[in-house]
């Protein structure tokens, strides 16, 4: 399937025998153990079978089935030998380029569930074949800073006219169309699997199949369903039939998944090749592509241009020198207004580091790499997962850090921004993360509390916490027995908790509510001392709460010894 760039798809319009012979090259000519496509006795125009994928959409595909991009890589390697695949700079074919979000969604996308996953073995590049053939890597990678398409990305109406046929699941939400469902996003999901596999990666609150994070983690979790291991043929095979069951479409991401492991690089969002439906174009022979010729090897030094043959008395051509791209010099990398970092454990940071790059000029630098790393004892990270990411700037000069998202831990940490292969020094943030908040603490039932001398009170006191209005889970409080309203000093007498030992005291801490913003605290016991007697509650975020105790005196019991009569007189 694939975004609409204008041009008319043909579902499984690549020739088979096109793609196993480009495929067959990128083995022989370029990666030793590249392992050739299956034939189609291996895998298929057929529906996958039972338990390739849980659950599985109504159509029994990720996608619908919807056409996609049937472009093949070029068969020259697209990188030289000794070249790091991680460089910022445009090097290679221009066909190995990723955009810089794009890229950094599909790598996450594999750390993250390596952790979660690890005996799935889901390889980064596999992700960019499959982003590659659905929508050219999200139209050359024109997404937004958060890594949200500019405009939806959407394939045809699946109403059975040349597709599958699927009535609409979502009511238009995600794609427009409230009578058939269309694939929607870089990814290509149809409505009734995102329900099931939509992922939230970029932490900003939202499953959205249009960004290209949440996009990429839910295509590898899907990828990996049913215990597959990547690892293995088979499993690959089975995993890439149930996103598109077409052995063309099988074929044609192979293609680029041996293509993009043999290297790749950032190129910045918006400046992808975008892929060509050579399908359209009627063939004349196996292919309407000209047959691709082998790679040719450079020479060690420096080439002489044949000359041309001329007339007698003309001067040759004159070819003029080729001028190799020469990297932007950046002077100065700064901070670009980025405001106060603070968040609440287990929150985003409402704010993210920007920087600019700037040359000697002042003016700004674009495709410069600017990491972001977590420096510090935390377990706060950058995007929900890496506590580093590699970020291009843009025409502006200016690159900005992933959503910061806050663990458990409080404290202060640091966001350190680098210009990669730059010597300019790096701009550093501090970032602070602050207990869970509640504005406002309430007793969650009116019973009266009320106890004998020496006795426990019967009712347990349950609280609730809330924060603007919403519950407040997790918030730690701190429960004190009080001297008076007007003095909130700890009390030296009166109703007490007990510790692990049984021994009186009057504070506690470590309390926390629950999922539902309650929290019950533990038995409260009276002393000797007869009266009224005050608890407070306090919270992170101003609230509290006092709540009135009431401790008696024991009713005295009735003497049962008799009172002796006086004797009658005579």
């Amino acid at each position: 399937m694939a975004a609409q760039f204008g041009r008319r798809l043909r579902r499984g319009a690549t020739s088979g025998a096109v793609v196993a012979a480009a495929v067959a090259a990128l083995a022989a000519s370029q990666a030793p153990g590249v392992v050739p496509p299956p034939s189609d006795s291996a895998a298929g125009d057929r529906p996958v079978g039972a338990g390739d994928a849980t659950p599985t959409p109504p159509d029994g595909s990720a996608t619908g089935d919807s056409p996609y991009y049937t472009d093949l890589p070029p068969l020259n390697t697209p990188n030289k030998p000794g070249t790091s695949i991680d460089l910022p700079i445009i090097t290679g074919p221009a066909e190995a380029g990723i955009p810089a979000s794009v890229l950094a969604a599909y790598k996450r996308a594999e750390q993250s569930i390596r952790s979660s996953d690890p005996t799935c073995n889901l390889p980064w590049q596999l992700l960019a074949g499959i982003g590659k053939v659905e929508s050219g890597q999200a139209r050359g990678g024109r997404v937004d800073a958060n890594g949200t398409t500019l405009s939806p990305i959407l394939g045809p109406k699946l109403n059975g006219v040349g597709f599958a046929n699927i009535s609409d699941t979502d009511n238009g939400a995600f794609d427009g169309d409230t009578t058939h469902d269309r694939a929607v996003g870089p990814m290509q999901f149809i409505p009734s699997t995102w329900a099931t596999w939509g992922q939230d990666a970029n932490g900003d609150g939202r499953k959205d199949p249009n960004n290209i994070y949440d996009a990429a983690q839910a295509a590898g979790m899907y990828l990996c369903a049913n215990n597959r291991d990547l690892a293995v043929k088979a499993d690959l095979d089975r995993a890439i039939l149930s996103y598109n069951r077409s052995t063309e479409y099988l074929r044609t991401v192979l293609s680029w998944f041996e293509y993009y492991k043999r290297g790749t690089h950032q190129v910045p969002d918006g400046t992808g090749v975008l892929p060509v439906d050579r399908s359209d174009t009627p063939s004349t022979g196996p292919s309407s592509k000209p047959t691709p010729t082998a790679p040719v090897t450079p020479s060690p030094g420096p080439t002489t241009p044949k000359p041309n043959p001329t007339k007698p008395g003309t001067t040759p051509p004159v070819t003029p020198p080729v001028t190799p791209p020469t990297t932007p010099k950046v002077a100065t990398l700064k901070d670009a207004g980025t405001g106060t970092l603070t968040a609440t454990v287990g929150s985003v940071f409402a704010e993210r580091p920007t920087v600019e790059a700037l040359d000697a000029a002042g003016k700004p630098v674009a495709g410069v790499g600017v990491r972001f790393e977590i420096v510090g004892s935390t377990d706060a990270n950058l995007g929900g997962v890496a506590k580093s990411v590699t970020v291009l700037t843009g025409l502006n000069g200016r690159a900005v850090a992933p959503n910061v998202r806050a663990g458990e831990q409080t404290g202060t940490f640091t966001v350190r921004a680098t210009a990669v292969g730059r010597n300019t020094a790096s701009v550093s943030f501090s970032a602070t993360v602050t207990e869970r908040q509640a504005d406002a603490l309430v007793r969650a039932d009116a019973t009266e509390l009320t106890a004998t001398t020496g006795g426990r009170f019967a009712d347990r006191i349950l609280v609730k916490a809330t924060l603007d209005g919403a519950v407040a889970s997790s918030v730690g409080l701190t429960a004190t027995m009080i001297n008076s309203a007007e003095d909130p000093q700890q009390n030296s007498k009166g109703p007490y908790f007990k510790d692990a030992d049984g021994n009186p005291v009057r504070t506690l801490t470590g309390l926390k509510t629950d999922a539902f913003g309650l929290v019950t605290l533990p038995d409260v016991f009276a002393d000797d001392q007869a009266g009224t007697f005050l608890l407070r509650l306090t919270a992170p975020g101003g609230g509290s709460v006092t709540i009135e105790l009431k401790v008696t005196a024991p009713t005295p019991e009735p003497d049962p010894t008799p009172t002796p009569s006086s004797s009658p007189t005579s």
